[in-house]
């Protein structure tokens, strides 16, 4: 484990397999720390503008080999991790980010590349100071990503690495993999594990229960206001 990084600002993740919920309790997150006060700053996976525009172009032709598309994500973590995640630490921001190096630890695996080497190309990452793993099993997401659209993304089902022909299918085979590599990720970086099967309300509040110890120090600058629900 990492030592604890030294900036006065607050790094908050959540991680989880595509349809977990970690998403759209992050963005609650986000509400209720402005409406307490604090500043926040907001990041996600995959959307530096540095390699973004490569990255699609790449995904849409299925240029990408795994270990290619593990490099093309640190790369773009690297940018984000320079431009938009160490400036607002620094400042004393809570950075709420959505998804972190536990991204590239899980898939880029599955997609077959060493966890030692996909390990050392994040060496350069902050340590956190909470990480959160919104678990569900597969059958949860499989009914959350198909109650949204047709089928999977085409990288989201995996299958650029040929487990079937069919989206739903190779989605399910993918994910449980995926899943998996979370579970030993979760205990080897002491990530705190949310129920990702419970209700939106139950999931926040346990979430912001587990942020308020985090948050202890931290300033406020900006005005409170009043916020009920959940609490």
């Amino acid at each position: 484990m990492r030592e604890p990084h030294k900036y006065p600002g607050r790094l908050i993740v959540v991680e989880g397999i595509d349809g977990s919920g970690k998403s759209t309790q992050l963005s609650l997150l986000q509400t209720f720390l402005l409406s307490e006060g604090y500043d926040v700053s907001f990041t996600e996976w995959n959307s530096s503008p540095l390699v973004k525009d490569t990255t699609r172009r790449g995904k849409k032709k299925n240029l990408f080999s795994p270990t290619t598309f593990s490099l093309i994500h640190a790369t773009d973590f690297a940018d984000r991790h320079e431009r938009s995640i160490l400036p607002p630490l620094q400042a004393g921001l809570i950075v709420l980010a959505d998804r972190w190096s536990y991204t590239a630890f899980a898939r880029d695996v599955v997609r077959g590349c060493d966890p030692v080497w996909v390990r050392t190309n994040y060496d350069f990452a902050t340590q956190p100071d909470l990480a959160i793993y919104f678990r569900v099993e597969i059958d949860t997401s499989v009914a959350r990503i198909t109650g949204g659209r047709i089928q999977p993304k085409y990288h989201e089902a995996g299958m650029d690495l040929g487990l079937s022909p069919d989206p739903i299918t190779s989605f399910r085979l993918f994910q449980s993999k995926v899943i998996e590599e979370y579970d030993r990720i979760a205990g080897e970086f002491e990530l705190t594990v949310v129920d990702g099967t419970r209700s939106i309300v139950e999931q926040q509040r346990e979430l912001r229960r587990v942020v308020r110890p985090v948050l202890r120090g931290l300033r406020r600058t900006g005005l409170a206001r009043p916020t009920h629900t959940g609490r």
